[in-house]
């Protein structure tokens, strides 16, 4: 498989000079499988860039949302296959609290943005699988998800192909204050061997104790986490608005010098891992 990052920031856009190396992009990723399927994670403001490639052909378009969080869904309506005609747009909603899976148009309709969801040309069609029974396939590609330990719910999941998975898990607490949906025990469990995961490292101790509870992880938390469930590559991600280059930078290096068995990195805007 082939991972490209779109947009790897957390919370809010935040463009500017000190977030060039890394991004200032919310959420989006873009998996595509040996034989050209392809499979979008979140529509956070990265989608926009993806748009520009995709509405150069008439593939159908599969996105996968892990929550409906703003940073996770403000990009669709910059989204540029939404306004071609006959597009078939293909969204696989995730499970929250209240429910509210269109969520993802709900955004476009009122006061919030100056058209509305009819006025859209695309086909869109929300698909809600039966989660029951895992792993359900999308556009070829076997998913299997998970409940995030997040405000309001939502999903991570793998998504395998041709032998290969990846792990998307954004926006996920490893310790919360309160009884998880799904305990550090479950996560080593099901993230066991994956040859790549993409996981939230949004915090650091600095940011406790005023951010416990809030849905994100520590970085040391992440590392911990590859560690014990012997992960081949871990990306770090949904990085926090206030953490410059340089503050990654230095993280890299703290990491780097641990000399992990496991290839961990900080996610960056354009990249691309080839599996």
């Amino acid at each position: 498989m082939k991972v490209t990052f779109y947009g790897t920031r957390g919370s809010c856009p935040t463009p500017g000079p000190l977030t060039l190396k890394y991004g200032g992009n919310t959420a989006c990723v873009l998996i595509e499988s040996e034989g050209g399927q392809k499979l979008i994670l979140d529509a956070g403001t990265g989608i926009r860039v993806i748009g520009d490639e995709f509405v150069k052909h008439r593939e159908d378009v599969y996105i996968l949302l892990s929550h409906n969080h703003y940073d996770h869904i403000q990009g669709f309506p910059f989204f540029k296959p939404i306004y071609q005609k006959n597009r078939n747009i293909y969204i696989y909603p995730s499970e929250t609290t209240p429910n509210q899976p269109r969520a993802i148009v709900e955004q476009i309709n009122g006061s919030f943005f100056p058209l509305d969801e009819d006025e859209l040309l695309a086909n869109l069609n929300f698909k809600q699988p039966n989660w029951d029974i895992q792993p359900v396939t999308i556009n070829g590609f076997r998913v299997y998800r998970r409940t995030i330990n997040h405000p309001n719910g939502g999903s991570a999941y793998i998504i395998e192909s041709a032998g290969k998975k990846v792990a998307y898990v954004t926006d996920n607490e490893l310790a919360p204050p309160t009884a998880p949906k799904t305990s550090s025990y479950e996560w080593k469990e099901f993230l066991l061997g994956v040859d790549l995961v993409i996981h939230d490292g949004q915090y650091t101790d600095s940011d406790m104790p005023l951010k416990h509870g809030w849905g994100h992880s520590l970085i040391v938390e992440a590392v911990d986490l590859a560690k014990c469930s012997h992960i081949k590559q871990l990306a770090i991600y949904s990085h926090d608005p206030d953490r410059t280059d340089d503050d990654i930078d230095k993280w890299q290096q703290k990491i780097n010098e641990m000399q992990l068995d496991c290839n961990i990195f900080f996610a960056k805007e354009q990249q691309i891992i080839q599996l």
